[in-house]
């Protein structure tokens, strides 16, 4: 065999023994059947046909649990889905566990959540199912958790995706909320009525309030005119009732522009001529 024959045979199998891990794999290598070593991302060689390399993905997964009918506590038949998100963990044991101690991953994964997922709603009424998504979800989580501790993955989260009720359950559920609303509606509307009262009366409580002072003040107005033509009385008309009277009336007159004929009383002229700030003029 010559040299230049070696030398292809040699990077025959060389080649053939090229192994590339990419960073979102793990490699472990198996060598006639036993576990060998653990290959990080990067360049490795192994024998071909003695050895064999399995990659591992290591990144984060999603599983449908598969949507099944499941008996509610009050003897109801509800259609429920959900969701488990997992990732192998990256270290060498993690990854050994996640191949040699569990057989199928997501296939056991998505069978002990359904599992799981009975046993929980199978103790809840359809009602409290659905309003405490919140509680089954992190009971499902836990359980996945406890449940899967040697499997070297890790339980990221789950998501519980619906609880659907039977048709005729469904269609009775609707009717009592569109009811409920319907009173809540009716409610608003007549809170609404009866602030809108409450706001008119009191609009017309302002409004007589005002009316009042209005009154009050006019009758104190005419109260303090009358005191002071009493006072005007007083000074100037002291037993003298018949000449104010005759006085008050030539006002009204003059107020409207009329024409009188005041009697030639002197005690009146004069009066009236010191109330203007008039000095009767003497005639010859």
């Amino acid at each position: 065999m010559s040299i230049t024959t070696v030398i292809i045979a040699f990077l025959i199998l060389f080649f053939l023994g090229i192994r590339i891990v990419r960073p979102t794999s793990r490699g472990l290598v198996e060598r006639l059947g036993k576990y060998h070593r653990f290959a990080n991302p990067g360049f490795h060689w192994i024998i071909p046909g003695i050895d064999k390399m399995y990659l591992v993905n290591i990144t984060e997964q999603m599983i449908n649990a598969e949507s099944q009918e499941i008996i509610t506590y009050d003897n109801l038949n509800a259609r429920v889905d959900a969701q488990v998100y997992f990732k192998i963990k990256m270290d060498e044991e993690s990854v050994k566990n996640s191949q040699y101690n569990v057989n199928n991953i997501t296939y056991q994964i998505v069978n002990l959540a359904r599992t799981t997922l009975r046993n929980i709603i199978g103790t809840m009424t359809l009602k409290s199912a659905n309003s405490e998504r919140g509680k089954i979800n992190k009971s499902l989580y836990t359980t996945l958790l406890d449940e899967t501790v040697g499997w070297g993955i890790e339980i990221v989260r789950t998501e519980l995706k619906e609880i659907d009720p039977p048709k005729d359950v469904q269609e009775t559920m609707n009717k009592i909320v569109k009811a409920e609303n319907e009173k809540m509606a009716a409610i608003d509307f007549a809170t609404a009525a009866e602030t809108k009262a409450d706001g008119e009366k009191r609009a017309e409580i302002k409004r007589a309030e005002g009316i009042r002072t209005a009154k009050i003040l006019e009758a104190e107005g005419e109260a303090q005119a009358i005191a002071l033509v009493n006072e005007a009385a007083e000074k100037y008309f002291i037993g003298n009732a018949q000449l104010l009277r005759r006085i008050q009336a030539v006002e009204t007159a003059l107020a409207a522009n009329s024409k009188i004929i005041v009697p030639s009383d002197k005690e009146l002229i004069n009066v009236i001529g010191d109330m203007a700030g008039i000095v009767p003029i003497n005639r010859a």
